[in-house]
């Protein structure tokens, strides 16, 4: 059997990718197509990396192959999921946004909400279009470090659909399921139902036109981290961690969760929370509380770049209490610190779509 590359086209040309509507050939997906000695090898994109969705794919591409030409034929077949620069091509949902970070952490108690509030707020400072999206369902915070727990978004008209209007809190766009359910109930929802949720919060949303949309994940590495990055094509995370051990374990393995091939999504960087506190009376001082530089190591140990420090400081937390981002306050130690941690990850971001670019190309 003399194989042509034209005809092996032609059959993929039928296979339509089904989050896209688009055939493989047509969308650009054959990453890869080799015909050596009667045997195809191939490489296959698709949008959701799932290992449901590669399965489906694979079972698909060879049954038509074989259809076609020969059940004997040899198949090398490798069905990947789509790098997030491939992925805002088709971009469908929010597709009038720049950047989608999601901001996790392996373990709970970090800082990850402080740490999302003001790399936010410290984006905006620089004149960014910035949106928040709260996807811890369980435990909320945003509104109230944003000085919005009192406020319920609108309905607004877009082409005529209804979508939810996010709530605005210092030129930043929010929303959260904290502002659907009453502030001190406990929200006792199934792992699909918090799902559900969380997409709504994305496709029945009008974000409008941004810069950066930064998403506030729950601790862990659960349901919620999966329905997000098989329904949003996030561009990267950022992962939060305090210095001591046992945060840094779990922070290990948010960064292997984001790297696995089901997932592939870039870690931006890892930043380091409560570094270490120094007393008013004692100014000069630095106490290593949870550990000194864990997280700047594990960074550099696996390869992840390093956003910054960000010390222990009793006015984060009077800030985020308030609901004033500690990053506005004028030229503070801590502020100073955010800039910088800020305009560093601005850097990384830029960084890796480039090297996502390069790849792809």
């Amino acid at each position: 059997m003399v194989l042509n590359r034209d005809e092996i086209l032609k059959v993929l040309g039928l296979i339509i990718e089904p989050d896209l509507k688009k055939d493989i050939v047509s969308a650009n997906l054959i990453d890869t197509l080799e015909i050596i000695d009667g045997k195809v090898k191939l490489r296959v994109l698709i949008s959701n990396p799932a290992m449901h969705a590669r399965k489906r794919m694979s079972e698909a591409i060879n049954f038509n192959l074989k259809r076609e030409f020969s059940e004997n034929l040899i198949v090398d077949l490798e069905v990947a999921g789509m790098s997030s620069e491939s992925k805002s091509t088709f971009r469908k949902i929010l597709p009038e946004v720049k950047n989608i970070i999601a901001i996790a952490s392996g373990k709970g108690g970090v800082g990850k909400s402080t740490a999302t509030v003001n790399i936010a707020a410290g984006l905006t400072k620089l004149g960014h279009r910035v949106g928040i999206v709260d996807a811890d369902i369980y435990g909320p915070s945003i509104p109230t470090m944003l000085d919005v727990f009192d406020k319920k978004p609108d309905m607004i008209d877009i082409d005529g659909v209804p979508k939810i209007n996010p709530v605005l809190s210092y030129g930043i766009k929010i929303l959260s399921i904290g502002f659907f359910t009453e502030q001190d109930s406990a929200v006792v929802w199934r792992g699909p139902m918090a799902s559900k949720a969380l997409t709504q919060m994305f496709t029945d949303a009008y974000w409008g036109e941004l810069d950066y949309l930064l998403i506030d994940l729950p601790p862990g590495t659960g349901d919620i981290h999966l329905s997000l990055v098989q329904t949003v094509p996030l561009d990267g995370a950022i992962i939060v961690s305090t210095p001591q051990e046992v945060a840094l374990a779990d922070a290990r393995r948010a960064i292997n969760m984001f790297n696995l091939d089901s997932i592939n999504i870039p870690v931006i960087g890892l930043m380091e929370n409560m570094s270490w506190f120094t007393p008013e009376e004692l100014p000069e001082n630095k106490y290593y509380i949870f550990g000194r530089d864990g997280a700047k190591n594990l960074a550099l140990g696996m390869g992840v770049p390093f956003l910054g420090h960000i010390p222990l400081i009793q006015s984060v937390r009077e800030s985020a209490d308030v609901g004033r981002p500690a990053v506005f306050q004028e030229k503070t130690m801590i502020s100073n610190l955010f800039d910088k941690l800020v305009v560093n990850l601005v850097e990384q971001i830029d960084l890796s779509k480039e090297k996502n670019k390069k790849n792809v190309n």
